[in-house]
């Protein structure tokens, strides 16, 4: 296992502190943020003093469905070996969900939604993984997730499904403490239980991020200072077994280069109280389901032929998976109702969070949409988002977004409206007009062609 030390997430807006900052031993980048033939000045200047890069991947949908996208697979490949990373990162969780499998629209969720912890989810994972492993030049290993929303009928806890996952794959564990205190708060899961059953050994790094309650829901929002309740399940992870690496996330709201060194010499402070309270204890050990040392690929070779599921039974799985899925993202982006068993008022905020997520980073990657629309631009989108999910990435969504306000002579303001329509005309074509009955239809089947 390698050993990585203290890192932090790479992020353009602390790019300058992070190079500053002391003792950062490794970075993470996300990786559909980064091309690997043009590389930011920092991120290169880190590089050629030796700094570990770990690429982060947020849009494989490992959990999902269907089989993970050849082409995100080598563009995943393709970025650890332009940053020599020792491995790369991915998540247990799913990201769209619809299309042929269930004769349903596709749509993608913008955000990292729970697989639900049943054995036709397991199944299907441990596929989509053992596919992505023959596909990725170093190891994998993924994180767990937070969560708003509980899937019902779950027939594995979280430290259950974590550990079959390992034990049938091999893979490597992402461990963000965080998480377990969203999940804590969110679901009402003891992390000290998800930890006992955990392989240890598999683990290959630790994220810590902060976040905020609201009404009773933790928001992981990696926008705000980590709290003592997440450092708190970062020392009873430590007291478990010593982390390779341990890495502080910010996304949002930077704070000075103080505050981040301040965060990690807190992470810092409880790694070095956990070893003094071991001396001499081996990084990862604690082994598989009670304390064996075995290797992992090795525990995985040893059970593959009693845990791999019947030839054909995975597909059947998938299309169980697959309607399942659509379904709930199909009531939190597109307006449908409930599926049975959640809670609908989870649900809710779920739905909302998915649409202000949506909005932030359309602003950020079409920033000209919030310069041109003002104050307007929050409430205009979320009313748009509200029955029109995302259906080809957030650049598509903006012009989806602009296109829908121009049909409707929107913004008001004439001015407004010309720059937004040059702005639109300079990316899509030739502006849109306001559609009677046969311009919608055709509206429509264009739109359909084009895959929005």
């Amino acid at each position: 296992m390698v050993r990585l030390g203290t890192g932090i997430g790479w992020r353009p807006e602390i790019a300058d502190d992070i190079e500053r900052l002391p003792g950062i031993d490794w970075v993470e980048v996300v990786a559909e943020n980064v091309c690997p033939g043009h590389l930011p000045d920092g991120l290169r200047r880190l590089r050629e003093r030796g700094t570990t890069v770990v690429p982060h991947g947020v849009s494989l949908g490992l959990g999902g469905a269907e089989r993970p996208d050849a082409s995100r697979l080598a563009a995943l490949a393709e970025r650890a070996e332009a940053l020599g990373s020792p491995l790369v990162t991915e998540h247990i969780a799913f990201v769209r969900a619809g299309g042929p499998r269930t004769a349903s629209p596709a749509a993608e969720a913008g955000h990292l939604l729970p697989v639900p912890r049943t054995r036709d989810a397991l199944d299907v994972l441990c596929e989509n993984v053992r596919i992505a492993q023959e596909s990725l030049p170093v190891p994998l290993a993924l994180e767990n997730i937070a969560a708003l929303i509980t899937w019902p009928d779950e027939e594995l806890t979280e430290g259950q499904f974590l550990a079959e996952l390992v034990e049938r794959t091999g893979v490597r564990l992402l461990i963000d403490v965080a998480n377990l205190h969203t999940n804590r708060v969110n679901r009402g899961e003891d992390p000290a239980a998800a930890l006992d059953a955990l392989p240890t050994s598999a683990i290959a790094y630790v994220h810590v991020a902060g976040g905020i309650e609201r009404d009773g829901v933790w928001h992981d929002s990696h926008a705000h200072p980590v709290t003592r309740p997440v450092l708190d399940v970062l020392a009873e992870l430590c007291a478990r077994t010593a982390p390779p690496g341990v890495l502080l996330e910010r996304d949002d709201n930077f704070p000075a280069a103080s505050e981040l060194a301040a965060e990690l010499d807190a992470i810092r402070a409880v790694t070095a109280k956990a070893a003094e309270a071991a001396p001499g204890r081996l990084a990862g050990a604690g082994g598989l389901r009670g304390g064996s040392e075995a290797p992992v690929a090795a525990v995985a070779a040893a059970v593959a032929a009693v845990a791999a599921p019947a030839p054909g039974a995975v597909e059947g799985a998938r299309g169980r998976i697959a309607l399942a899925q659509a379904s709930l993202l199909s009531s939190l982006v597109a307006g449908a109702p409930a599926p049975e068993g959640f809670d609908r008022r989870r649900l809710g905020v779920q739905s909302r969070a998915l649409a202000a997520k949506r909005a932030d980073v359309v602003g950020k990657v079409a920033p000209e949409l919030p310069r041109i629309l003002g104050s307007g631009y929050r409430p205009a989108f979320l009313d748009y988002a509200l029955d029109r999910p995302m259906t080809g990435g957030y650049r598509r969504d903006a012009l989806a977004f602009a296109e829908h306000l121009l049909a409707d002579q929107r913004p008001e303001d004439p001015a407004a409206r010309r720059q937004l329509t040059q702005w639109w005309r300079e990316r899509s074509g030739p502006a849109p007009v306001r559609p009677g009955p046969a311009a919608r239809l055709a509206r429509a089947a264009r739109l359909a062609l084009l895959g929005r």
